[in-house]
């Protein structure tokens, strides 16, 4: 099943982006037409210049403030996302003796391994989908983010730290640290999931960085400074997190 929907749901993102490239080069306005502009791109741009002008208009601090105020947001989303891979990560047992006593190929016993599967998921409480909405929630948010910063006139005309926010890092610091923050990230989530040693996703744990600081070299810093505070801030919910789950387990086990 999350095979067949994975390729609904990246045509989804796709055609999000593509709904927003159209106009990448114009500047965003409150007259700017279309629900792309309209319900994403501008509000983001307001926002981001309303927390910038209550601290003296420092756009980089506006961007900071809103990167934090999103995950914030998502915060109780990936709460349960978290809770749903542990519950997967516990009936792992489970699934593999399903998949030994179903392993013939025949399409009759596939389905019927499909059948207990899913029976299983219910009986456990689990979505085998949940992985995937804070993606599709997040992708359209991070594109909007970005048309945000590179259609707002002001970011562009502004600088924070050592850099200019409309330009990429003269010293590639910051490309770096994005790039190196993903791969934490990913390593902590990773961390403890059976599926993290997949070798598909042990080839992305390493590809995305990469990908990712390519695209801060090329893009203005003002995303890359988005990208390095939404690493973060995941990085430290993820710690706590699996924290609180592994007391809560130790908990449990002693009583």
């Amino acid at each position: 099943m999350k095979k067949k929907l994975f390729p609904f749901m990246m045509f989804a993102v796709v055609a999000v982006f593509l709904a927003g490239c159209t106009e990448i080069d114009q500047p965003i306005t409150s007259d700017s037409e279309g629900i792309w502009n309209s319900y994403f791109v501008y509000p983001l741009s307001w926002l981001i210049t309303q927390v910038a002008e209550f601290f003296n208009e420092n756009y980089g601090l506006g961007i900071v403030v809103v990167t934090l105020l999103i995950r914030f947001v998502l915060l109780p989303l990936m709460i349960k996302q978290t809770k749903n891979t542990k519950r997967m990560q516990e009936i792992q047992p489970e699934m593999m003796k399903l998949r030994e006593q179903y392993s013939s190929k025949d399409a009759q016993t596939q389905q019927k391994l499909q059948q207990e599967t899913m029976a299983m998921f219910q009986k456990h409480g689990v979505n085998p989908l949940a992985g995937c909405f804070p993606l599709l929630i997040q992708m359209p948010i991070l594109i909007a983010f970005y048309h945000a910063i590179v259609r707002t006139t002001e970011i562009a005309n502004h600088n924070f730290l050592w850099f200019d926010l409309g330009e990429t890092d003269p010293f590639f610091i910051l490309p770096i640290v994005t790039g190196l923050t993903t791969f934490l990230q990913q390593k902590i989530m990773m961390a403890g999931n059976p599926a993290g040693m997949n070798p598909q996703m042990q080839i992305m744990l390493y590809l995305m960085p990469v990908m990712i600081a390519v695209f801060a070299f090329i893009f203005p810093t003002a995303l890359s400074l988005y990208w390095v505070v939404g690493n973060v801030f995941m990085i430290v919910q993820t710690l706590l997190i699996n924290g609180t789950f592994k007391k809560k387990d130790e908990v449990e086990s002693s009583t």
